[in-house]
């Protein structure tokens, strides 16, 4: 791909991007400079828990799952990364190392940040101010997701990630797993299968094979 026209699509996606809602155009200008592209397979692991960390990552396409394991040895879901979504940033801060592992839950493409090149850009006043007002804006993100959790039950919670993650349409084209979706969306498969059963029996979805219908009411 020729340099200008990747320049131009990660400008364009950080643009997009709700991470960096508000920041110059100089500052988003100077981050797609220093991104680095990487294709990923489906299950392809990007990241281990306690790999030495000496980049973060913008995700392009596709989907990255984030998660840590139990001393049990079961896997903890923390999020999943949308296109857009900056993660792994906690390196440029806190230990050198992933504090979690990341694996990409459907073909993806993400953006790789060197940790010293954007130490350097943080060396710009304005640039500076744009990421401090970043991490405050995920802060909120964060805490708005704990509301979420306590707040909605599993049913509301997949209905909300599905507009979300695909946006409002008559039909979606589902390409996470169901028990991706709902380690998603905090609920055990066992639960998400019930509020899946509910949801149908009530005639507000349909889902067959990738295709997902949901009524426009509930929409």
């Amino acid at each position: 791909m020729p340099i200008q026209s990747r320049l131009d699509d990660i400008a364009g996606l950080l643009a997009r991007a709700e991470f960096f809602k508000g920041a110059s155009e100089r500052s988003k200008k100077a981050l797609s400079q220093i991104c680095i592209p990487k294709k990923l397979k489906k299950r392809q692991t990007l990241f281990m828990e306690g790999d030495k960390g000496v980049c973060f990552y913008l995700c392009g396409a596709g989907n990255i799952q984030v998660f840590k394991m139990d001393p049990n040895g079961k896997e903890i879901v923390l999020k999943v990364i949308q296109p857009g979504e900056i993660f792994a940033e906690v390196i440029l801060f806190e230990n050198d190392v992933y504090p979690a592992s990341a694996v990409a839950i459907s073909d993806s493409l993400v953006y790789i940040i060197s940790k010293h090149e954007f130490s350097c850009l943080l060396e710009t006043a304005q640039f500076r101010d744009d990421f401090i007002r970043a991490l405050m804006r995920k802060q909120r993100y964060l805490v708005e997701q704990i509301h979420t959790l306590s707040a909605y039950n599993v049913e509301d919670r997949f209905l909300r990630f599905i507009i979300e993650q695909y946006g409002v349409k008559p039909e979606y084209a589902i390409s996470m797993s169901k028990k991706d979706i709902a380690a998603a969306i905090g609920a055990t498969p066992e639960a998400f299968s019930r509020a899946l059963l509910s949801l149908s029996k009530a005639g507000v979805i349909a889902w067959k094979g990738k295709a997902l219908r949901i009524r426009a009411s509930r929409a």
